[in-house]
């Protein structure tokens, strides 16, 4: 089980540049849809990533779905080699993305990311409009099945 309120305040109180995307970014739009893992878009610039490898390397981060005891190894290093991490901690999964479809790098999105409430930690999120933007792209079934409730909260905050 991830603890969504840890990873996020783990990630604010390392001054992690981050913008959450994903199933937990359409929970703090009002989606009753459950999420297994916390996706963020993260800033990929130098001093950002060693801030994330601060924040998790106590929280024995390792790829989700990769044997044990194939060698990882978190550092500054591996996410700049890297993009895209899909990962398991000791407070749950985490998926750190350098770039999602329909929305780009964290460099793209963060002039309309807005500032929400995410499980108790004030962080930046995709609007609800890029959300379904990214969904749409993404299009996974997951992601379609999602998008019919995204839409319907969008269109009812537009009649308020």
């Amino acid at each position: 089980m991830t603890d969504f309120a840890s990873l996020l305040a783990l990630l604010g109180n390392h001054h992690v540049e981050f913008i959450v995307v994903g199933g937990a970014a359409a929970i703090a739009h009002g989606s009753a849809r459950l999420t297994q893992d916390l996706d963020i878009v993260y800033d990929r610039l130098p001093e950002n990533l060693e801030r994330l490898v601060a924040a998790l390397k106590d929280q024995k981060p390792y790829l989700r779905g990769a044997p044990l005891g194939l060698p990882f190894v978190w550092d500054r290093l591996t996410l700049t080699r890297g993009l895209n991490f899909t990962l398991t901690t000791s407070l749950g999964d985490i998926d750190l993305l350098g770039e999602i479809p329909g929305g780009g790098s964290y460099q793209d999105l963060r002039a309309t990311a807005i500032e929400l409430n995410v499980f108790g930690t004030r962080c930046l999120c995709l609007s609800l409009t890029q959300l379904i933007r990214a969904k749409r792209a993404a299009g996974r079934p997951k992601d379609l099945e999602a998008l019919a409730e995204l839409e319907a909260i969008e269109e009812t905050r537009s009649e308020e």
